[in-house]
């Protein structure tokens, strides 16, 4: 479970993040991600994370079982993200069919890819983005 303080939950902050952020598809998800400068941010600003399962990806229990399993993934994925960062996890019809480390795979190619995992930038090397 995610700590109340890393929850996004309201409407603007979603609406924010996926408009402003920067934005990273993968087969079953696409993550979007909004950085707060460094500088600026304070050392105990959060790491806020959110999450969207639409009724494409499947009924209730499909979505829930969806949501429980990408907020699972990022709960231990929160440490290594930098302050300050809002991340929005968008799960695609895919992802209803997808095993836990397949969605683990595809979140971490995708923060990969946004630079926000080892503190890289952009594509690592050998990993087919």
């Amino acid at each position: 479970m995610l700590p109340a303080s890393a929850r996004l939950r309201r409407s603007e902050d979603f609406r924010l993040v996926m408009r402003k952020g920067a934005r990273s598809g993968r087969r079953r998800l696409v993550a979007h991600v909004l950085t707060s400068d460094p500088a600026a941010c304070s050392a105990d600003a959060p790491v806020r994370a959110g999450f969207v399962v639409s009724k494409a990806v499947g009924n209730a229990v499909v979505r829930h079982r969806v949501l429980r399993r990408l907020r699972h993934l990022v709960a231990a994925r929160l440490g290594t993200l930098p302050r300050g960062t809002t991340l929005v996890v968008r799960a695609l019809p895919p992802a209803a069919s997808a095993s836990s480390a397949e969605l683990g795979k595809d979140l971490d190619r995708a923060l990969r890819k946004l630079g926000l995992l080892n503190g890289e930038r952009g594509t690592a090397a050998g990993d087919p983005a």
